[in-house]
């Protein structure tokens, strides 16, 4: 797919319902899978299955994840009666920054370089076998670097001069509201942990619950300049910051 087409397709879905956007990705591609980790994206797999109900689903096994997320992962698949492939981080990669650095180097160096390995790189082989990704990034969750992602996209991040890879943002325009709205009304499972006051989860030593009135990023990272709120599975968003 050209980068003409990728406009003229974003300028199709602009602005539409995610049933319209998730429909159409589906259609274009066979090779496609939706990233699977919290609450938007289970929603997506919930739209997803009413079209085609082998959708491919996978998500990234970190070995930092709460017990609760490992149970969601299993709630998901037994929900649904669909596979989830769980994808696990490089072994010696991992053991050379914790023989390294030890396991909490995060706090002090920053995130960056163990999501590299714990997420980015797992997801990076993955992607490397798909034409096209679907994934739950809202326009809300970030102020700071969500606020210009398309619908759809070229994945500046992770194509490569023999692979073009196509991303879509099927519920980019949603609400935190609305995602919750559509889990109570379809019965959609959902993380434990929001019912603690979690909003946004991911690893369990990066994740704490936010206060009232605090964006939901609050609780990822806490310790870290709010810019820099991404892990690298959505690089491209941060572009040119």
């Amino acid at each position: 797919m050209t980068d003409f087409d990728i406009q003229a397709l974003q300028t199709e879905l602009r602005n539409k319902n995610p049933r319209v956007i998730l429909r159409k990705a589906l259609e274009l591609f066979d090779n496609i899978a939706i990233s699977f980790s919290g609450a938007e994206d289970v929603v997506l797999i919930d739209m997803a299955v009413k079209i085609r109900p082998d959708i491919r689903v996978f998500s990234l096994d970190t070995g930092r994840l709460h017990p609760e997320t490992y149970r969601l992962i299993e709630k998901v698949r037994k929900h649904y009666g669909i596979a989830v492939e769980v994808l696990s981080p490089d072994r010696e990669l991992l053991d050379e920054l914790v023989k390294a650095k030890g396991l909490f180097s995060f706090y002090e160096d920053g995130h960056h370089e163990c999501c590299g390995i714990r997420k980015v790189e797992p997801l990076k082989r993955k992607l490397a076998h798909l034409d096209a990704w679907i994934t739950g990034q809202r326009k809300d969750q970030s102020l700071d670097t969500r606020q210009n992602i398309p619908e759809v996209q070229i994945d500046t991040a992770f194509s490569t001069p023999a692979h073009t890879l196509v991303k879509f943002n099927p519920l980019l325009n949603w609400t935190s509201a609305q995602v919750w709205d559509y889990i109570e009304a379809y019965q959609v499972p959902f993380n434990e942990l929001h019912q603690r006051g979690y909003i946004s989860i991911g690893c369990e030593p990066c994740t704490r619950p936010v206060l009232p009135n605090q964006h939901e990023r609050a609780g990822r990272w806490w310790w870290e300049d709010a810019a820099k709120k991404e892990c690298g599975l959505h690089a491209s968003n941060v572009e040119g910051k």
